[in-house]
């Protein structure tokens, strides 16, 4: 038989009882909330305007680039941006079904 431990007197296991405790209880977490964003559905007469003027110029033209510098839905800039490529001031790189990817037209600024 292997030999006896020691052990605690009443006192000691009080003691050891009350030093531990169970400590803080862990608070859940409320999860990463995202501030809900208020976009245009329509244009107004500055955003078109800024739509005109801004995006011909910028490289890389997406519908989430063009959402989150303009402030419209993903829809009104889909359609705006087919409208501006048919008229030739942007020139699309690849159209998928997911994502739209346009570019400046260079063949316009080479003309100014």
């Amino acid at each position: 038989m292997p030999p006896k431990v020691q052990q605690k007197s009443k006192e000691q296991k009080m003691a050891a009882a009350m030093a531990g405790g169970k400590g803080k209880k862990k608070k859940w977490s409320k999860g990463k909330s995202r501030d809900k964003v208020d976009n245009k559905v329509l244009f107004s007469k500055e955003q078109y305007e800024r739509f005109q003027s801004e995006v011909p110029k910028m490289k890389l033209i997406t519908v989430s680039a063009v959402v989150e510098k303009i402030k419209v839905s993903g829809g009104l800039a889909r359609r705006a941006l087919n409208d501006m490529a048919e008229e030739g001031k942007i020139r699309p790189v690849c159209v998928s079904r997911a994502q739209r990817i346009y570019t400046r037209n260079i063949t316009e600024e080479d003309d100014e």
